[in-house]
């Protein structure tokens, strides 16, 4: 029987997760499946394989989160995704780098600690007249802050005391994001499984569903696939999952993120879903160790 540990966060709260969907089907084929909390003190070595899945925390405590992925790879258990992806995919600078691989992103402008001459230019930069201001590292929209050029001045305080020691990126705000929606594709094994639409409530920007989103199942047309799988060439290495979310721009499908660390996975909205999923894991836990994985093979 393959053992495997799945990595969640301690406290679920609100979130929607719908992994069990998945963990079903793993334990109808013969796995064992354990849900363990990331902080949970664990022996990784008992388990044949790890995954990494609802941490969604992480982003509080980065360091001690890679600590805890280290700490899997030194037992010898397999980590999925990799150690070196998570590492590249944990600050949003990964952008920069598909960016430079020709890969059509969202425009962003990248900051170290918070400037505000900087912000006052973005606006120009962009020729818009709001923009939206983010970590590096975050998720489920944490510390994202639409903003004005008119609102500039009286927010420069607050925004300074959030991004005073923590790096940042700037994009245009996108208002194909709040008309259309954001489009999320997901790859198993390198495999198009599912795709959706998420969009925000009415008032909102922001798309997830403990926000209120809106989540509606896809069929993505050529150029979405396309513009996925080029983004998906450019990952530094195989990955068993991965979510890749776009705003489609005058016709332009650009980038927003590449969720390669722990994305929803949105099983229930299709009915393979899970086992596409379980397909392309028992694949991988197949594959000699003492080879690596071709991009050719998935």
């Amino acid at each position: 029987m393959t053992k495997l540990a799945c990595l969640t966060l301690e406290s679920v709260g609100d979130y929607v997760i719908d992994d069990d969907l998945a963990y079903a089907e793993l334990r109808r084929r013969g796995w064992q499946v354990d849900v363990i909390p990331w902080t949970q003190p664990v022996d990784w070595s008992a388990y044949d394989r790890v995954l990494i899945r609802t941490p969604w925390d992480y982003q509080n405590a980065p360091q001690q989160f890679l600590q805890v992925l280290e700490a899997i790879e030194a037992s010898g258990t397999p980590l999925q995704n990799p150690l070196d992806v998570v590492r590249w995919n944990l600050s949003k600078t990964y952008l920069r780098d598909l960016d430079a691989a020709g890969v059509p992103i969202v425009p962003s402008v990248w900051g170290e600690q918070f400037d505000a001459e900087q912000l006052a230019a973005s606006f120009d930069h962009f020729g818009c007249q709001r923009v939206v201001i983010k970590p590096t590292v975050s998720a489920n929209a944490d510390h994202t802050y639409p903003l004005r050029r008119d609102e500039l001045q009286a927010r420069r305080s607050a925004l300074a005391d959030v991004f005073a020691n923590r790096p940042y990126l700037v994009q245009p705000f996108l208002d194909e994001v709040v008309s259309a929606g954001e489009v999320s594709l997901f790859y198993f094994g390198g495999q198009y499984s599912h795709a959706i639409t998420k969009q925000p409530k009415a008032g909102d920007f922001r798309v997830q569903e403990e926000h209120g989103g809106m989540i509606t199942a896809l069929e993505p047309d050529a150029a979405l696939q396309a513009a996925a799988q080029q983004a998906l060439a450019a990952v530094p290495a195989p990955v068993l999952y991965a979510r890749a979310d776009f705003v489609r721009v005058g016709g332009a499908d650009l980038l927003m993120e590449l969720e390669l660390i722990e994305p929803s996975l949105y099983f229930r909205m299709h009915a393979d879903a899970p086992a596409n999923f379980a397909d392309a894991l028992a694949y991988w836990a197949d594959l000699s160790t003492s080879q690596p994985v071709q991009r050719d093979s998935w």
